[in-house]
């Protein structure tokens, strides 16, 4: 392998599968991922876990916080601040309710994963340390689903920071992938007094590292990364600031990045469109060239 690139050793034959007409796509699930940030003297950092190797998708591989939407992330009766329904349903394209679920399962995720959480008592004020047993009693109960989102910010009399979050890209899972998610991933800042861990079950380390450092990482075959993850560190590594890629994200483009196989002499061809490092040439009965 000359790089990190995530190639799990089914691929050839699923996609030789769908190529044939053998293999039907299964329906992506909605998920979120947030990059989280935090300045530093050499440029901002990004928290990035390390999935178990146990993991039946994407084991081994450095990604986000982030996972599925939860059927409850729509409830109504959450409490919202930042950007309304309506703003958030325009740019991601969607209606009010999923585009509220969406951005529901960003902050929910984020901090069932890392411990931290985009929300505040206010409009223009976010929660503190978020460490101790009652805040782990929560979490926990979130992670089991024994409480929803929604009833979670109620009991703590918060309200989910929206305008916290900048909706970055969106990369849908190929279509030859047994598991599949339309993933929206998004930047947001580490808000003072907040500090990550390691809260997930899903990943055995997670660090704080440069994205440039990062990307240097997977280049040497160091890291091992899915598509999106090594695109989005890319895209990050030329900011100076947290900030700064926080207001450019209102501006990126959102048109969802999907893989595409075809055959061409007698070999499969794998691309992922506008991102033509990730390109692999598949020979009959071999793996990626």
């Amino acid at each position: 392998m000359a790089n990190g690139q995530w190639f799990p050793p089914e691929w050839p034959d699923r996609i030789r599968a769908l190529a044939d007409g053998t293999l039907t796509p299964v329906v992506p699930r909605r998920a979120a991922t947030v990059m989280l940030l935090r300045d530093g003297a050499a440029g901002p950092a990004v928290h990035m876990l390390r999935r178990r190797a146990s993991m039946a998708f994407a084991g081994g591989a450095y990604a986000y916080p982030g996972g599925g939407v939860d059927p409850r992330d729509d409830d109504h009766r959450v409490g919202w601040a930042g950007p309304p329904r309506s703003w958030w349903a325009e740019r991601l394209g969607v209606d009010d309710a999923v585009a509220q679920a969406i951005v529901c399962a960003a902050v929910r995720e984020t901090y069932e994963e890392s411990g931290v959480l985009l929300a505040g008592p206010t409009s223009d004020s976010v929660v503190g340390d978020t460490t101790g047993e009652d805040w782990e009693a929560d979490r926990t109960a979130l992670v089991d689903r024994e409480t929803s989102f929604a009833e979670f910010l109620d009991r703590r009399g918060l309200v989910l920071r929206s305008d916290l979050l900048g909706a970055w890209t969106r990369w849908i899972t190929p279509e030859f992938e047994a598991r599949r998610y339309d993933t929206w991933f998004f930047v947001a800042a580490l808000p003072a007094g907040q500090r990550t861990r390691n809260a997930s079950t899903e990943a055995d380390r997670t660090v704080w590292t440069r994205p440039a450092d990062a990307a240097a990482a997977y280049d040497r075959g160091e890291l091992l990364m899915m598509p999106p993850t090594i695109a989005t560190l890319r895209q990050l590594a030329p900011y100076a600031t947290a900030a700064e890629a926080l207001a450019d994200a209102p501006g990126r483009d959102l048109s969802p990045v999907l893989a595409r196989a075809r055959l061409e002499g007698g070999r499969v061809v794998l691309t992922w469109p506008g991102h033509d490092e990730f390109t692999k040439h598949i020979p009959a009965g071999g793996g990626p060239a």
